[in-house]
């Protein structure tokens, strides 16, 4: 069930999704999403994005054909609203679609914005990722590990801090179990942001993924290397081969 929603204006400040910039939050969620499609990140109406520009979220909405999306579709809100509310399951939007119901991944693409002050937060439905999260589960485990991959250099160090991974560096995603309705993984994925300060990712277990960054970019660029390595990791897994190795750093010489 979706929480109640309310609008804060009669004529529903359609301006805030209207414009002609390409790099406007309205144009590029329903553009990224698009492309998410070919990927099969998100099929059948599943998965979705969310971009911050200071105060203001915007969001993809739920039931929304993810690749036929258009910047009237979108809902935004004020993220210091959201704060102040005393119950955060009534949220006010600034802006509604007409047809569309707000999306549950709302309060998740919240957390990235307020406990990481994240610019933009991608949820996909990636198989790649539901697969690693099986093969983790027959595991016993709840993290990803892998290092020594030369894609690892796509994410960055931690919150707050500069600089990105290394080859040699391990990657660490934490995972989650999954929920029957996805706004009440919400506390879930929080935790998880707190056990591990600085991951950029949380897996859901059998669902999919929530990758986060500073901005559209870098969260763009870290989701599809997280993806690029979930298929690695699986592949590797039906080879025998291990995702974690001891490789020592080596040092070049000239001659």
């Amino acid at each position: 069930m979706c929480p109640p929603t309310t609008s804060t204006s009669e004529n529903n400040n359609d301006h805030l999704v209207q414009s002609s910039d390409p790099n406007h939050p309205a144009n590029l969620i329903p553009a990224l999403c698009a492309k998410f499609w070919t990927l099969g990140w998100v099929t059948g109406t599943g998965g979705g994005a969310s971009i911050r520009s200071d105060d203001l979220v915007y969001l993809a909405p739920s039931g929304v054909q993810k690749e036929l999306m258009k910047p009237e579709d979108i809902y935004v809100l004020s993220l210091a609203a959201q704060a102040q509310s005393l119950d955060k399951r009534q949220r006010v939007y600034l802006r509604s679609p007409a047809n569309f119901k707000p999306s549950q991944c709302t309060p998740l693409f919240l957390a990235a914005f307020t406990k990481r002050n994240a610019g933009c937060c991608i949820h996909t439905h990636s198989h790649w990722a539901v697969l690693v999260t099986l093969i983790l589960e027959t595991q016993g485990s709840k993290e990803f590990l892998i290092n020594n991959i030369e894609q690892i250099k796509g994410f960055g160090k931690g919150f707050g801090k500069s600089g990105n991974l290394g080859y040699h560096d391990t990657l660490r995603i934490p995972v989650i179990e999954n929920t029957a309705h996805e706004e009440d993984l919400t506390e879930f994925l929080e935790e998880a942001m707190d056990q591990y300060p600085d991951t950029y990712a949380v897996l859901v277990r059998r669902h999919g993924v929530y990758v986060w960054g500073e901005n559209v970019h870098k969260a763009k660029t870290m989701c599809e290397s997280l993806d690029y390595l979930f298929q690695l990791a699986v592949e590797m897994k039906q080879l025998g081969l291990p995702w974690v190795t001891d490789i020592e750093p080596t040092i070049p010489t000239r001659k």
